[in-house]
Order: C-alpha cells, then structure tokens, then sequence
C-alpha cells in the first residue's frame, strides 16, 4: 500500500507542475484524512483526486465537479466520479471499487486558501452491490 500511495503522490506533484491552469493541494478531513488535489478544467469545473487513509484501508478517488452556482468567492459545486478501496485480510488484500458523487461548497480567500465542505456518497459493486453514504468532509487547500 506505501508503493501505491508513493505513486499517487508523484502523479499529483507532476501533474501540479506540469500545467498552468488554476489548481489546490491539501487535506480533505472526514473519519479519516485525504491528500486532495483539485486541477481546474475550464471555467470553474474542476478535477478533484483525493488519496485518503482511514484506519487501515486506503481509498484513491477521482471526481468531476461542475460548477452549479459561482457567486463571487463561493463555488456551489456537484458531479460524478469513482473509487477504488483496498484493506488488508487475514492472508489477502481486499478490494472494492464503485462510483462516487460530489456535492459541496467551497470558498476561496483573497489569499490563497480554499475551504470546502461537502458529502460524497458511493455505490460499491464489489463484494456485494452497496450504497455507502458516508458523512460531510472538510477541506482546506492551498489554491496555486
């Protein structure tokens, strides 16, 4: 899981130098931590790819949020996505995958900080068809 999770990092960090377009890196805090980072894809909708440790499962996610409602320095936003899961058994590595979606609301300063709250419930198809509507989550990002 540290050789996934080192990979991640890296792909973040190259994608974050590699272009110029509008984009935030920070944590996104629920009943666990996320690494987030958020690449702008025109206009005000945006990539987000979240990398996040709770207990002893990691989750990678990836979501398209469009931007419903731009009002000066908020962002009201929503969109789809997907996910990937694993945790360790007894003598395996188990495995879920399913699809996600976004709904939030973020606010970025004058300075270059960003805070969002917002709620991603998932659909998981492996390991038994599941809703999983997990709770709200906090982020905090540094907007570059």
């Amino acid at each position: 899981m540290k050789k996934i999770l080192s990979i991640l990092i890296a792909v973040l960090c190259f994608a974050a130098v590699a272009n110029a377009q509008p984009k935030a890196l920070g944590l996104r805090a629920t009943y666990g931590a996320e690494l987030s980072y958020q690449h702008y894809a025109g206009g005000q909708n945006f990539w987000e790819f979240d990398a996040g440790v709770f207990d002893n499962l990691l989750d990678l996610v990836a979501i398209y949020d469009f931007s419903i409602a731009p009002i000066g320095p908020f962002n009201f936003y929503a969109g789809p996505g997907a996910f990937i899961a694993m945790w360790p058994g007894h003598n395996e590595t188990h495995m879920n995958v399913g699809l996600a979606g976004q709904v939030g609301l973020e606010y970025t300063f004058d300075f270059p900080l960003q805070i969002s709250l917002d709620w991603r419930p998932c659909f998981n198809f492996m390991n038994g068809f599941a809703w999983a509507p997990y709770g709200a989550a906090l982020g905090i990002r540094y907007a570059f």
